[in-house]
């Protein structure tokens, strides 16, 4: 059985994302798909000593509704990654790992990525390399997929050589519209995931930030934390 799971490439994910590439046999990047202004896609959360802070990317949008993901480019002319660098630092300057990865990290930011998916999927490469993650990624835009949303499931799949399809919960409203997976005879499995407590700074715990702030508070053992949270497959109804 050889599983595929499938996400839009996301500015530095929150950790249920990383269990749901941790349990694929391959992950597909899905970047050929719309891009949503202000989503997850360029944006995510950690925390700073005055509260959760977001961090945005600056991209070109006026002109360019309708773009994919792939297409999106980061706004040239503003610094805000530079303060992307500068804020993450400053939150966890005391963090117990903080000069592990503080440097590499900086550096990803610094690189001057002409692409938001280009910037997203270095830094998804990058925090699989840290917390040891070894499933391969590959870019939808790369598979030339064709028809709807459901089709172009069935046709990722066949394109990976993939018989189970591990799907994020929330897309079960349109696959439920057209579920083509059992005539196609790929097994439909949804990701359940609980999410853990680990350590943090800064005052009570806050889930749901970016997987950024348990590598910072956790190190090594920050792979072992997501697989705690792991539930079983829910098979698909």
């Amino acid at each position: 059985m050889r599983t595929v799971a499938v996400m839009q490439p996301t500015y530095m994910p929150w950790i249920g994302y990383f269990d749901l590439i941790d349990q694929a046999d391959i992950f597909v990047l899905y970047d050929d798909v719309n891009f949503s202004k202000q989503s997850w896609q360029q944006r995510n959360r950690i925390k700073t000593a005055s509260g959760v802070q977001w961090l945005t990317v600056p991209v070109l949008w006026k002109g360019r509704s309708g773009q994919k993901i792939q297409d999106v480019q980061i706004n040239p002319r503003s610094n805000d990654l530079a303060k992307h660098v500068k804020t993450i630092e400053q939150a966890y300057s005391k963090a117990p790992f903080h000069k592990v990865y503080i440097g590499d990290l900086s550096s990803l930011l610094s690189h001057a990525h002409s692409f938001l998916a280009e910037l997203n999927i270095a830094l998804i490469r990058w925090f699989c390399q840290k917390l040891g993650i070894l499933t391969p990624l590959v870019r939808s835009s790369e598979l030339n997929l064709e028809g709807s949303r459901v089709e172009r499931l069935i046709h990722l799949c066949r394109a990976v050589q993939a018989t189970r399809y591990l799907s994020t919960p929330g897309s079960k409203v349109y696959i439920d519209e057209n579920n083509l997976f059992e005539p196609n005879r790929i097994e439909l499995v949804y990701h359940r995931f609980t999410h853990p407590v680990y350590r943090q700074l800064h005052g009570d715990f806050v889930p749901y930030l970016s997987v950024l702030d348990l590598l910072m508070n956790e190190g090594e053992q920050s792979l072992a934390i997501i697989r705690s949270g792991r539930d079983a497959y829910s098979q698909a109804q």
